[in-house]
């Protein structure tokens, strides 16, 4: 049985495959900024997204997206701000969840664009 840690780390991998597939552009995993966490920061066309992933092995208590409440969208967009700031990044951006649900051993995709800001 794979832990909760395990199932994230699966997640995210196959968020960015996913993305990737989409003809996102990957520039950062895991991105920290003091008690932010961004899981994918992406570029797809002139636009600088910041993706949350959530994953779970079940869906009885609920959908992984309905786990991006305000708490958590206000830490990622404390963390893109720093990352904008960084990297000087002037054009548009985007917050994106992308839901993952693992039954049997495969995976199941959804991907919500402009999920929040």
């Amino acid at each position: 049985m794979n832990t909760k840690a395990e199932l994230g780390r699966q997640g995210e991998e196959q968020a960015a495959e996913y993305l990737s597939k989409k003809g996102y552009e990957i520039l950062a995993q895991n991105y920290r900024y003091k008690r932010s966490e961004i899981d994918l920061i992406c570029k797809h066309k002139n636009l600088l997204i910041f993706v949350e992933v959530k994953a779970k092995s079940y869906t009885s208590f609920g959908e992984p997206e309905l786990s991006v409440d305000e708490k958590k969208a206000a830490k990622v967009i404390e963390g893109a701000e720093q990352y904008i700031h960084e990297t000087n990044w002037h054009g548009d951006i985007r917050f994106d969840v992308i839901s993952i649900v693992k039954i049997k051993g495969r995976f199941e995709i959804k991907h919500f664009e402009d999920a929040f800001y």
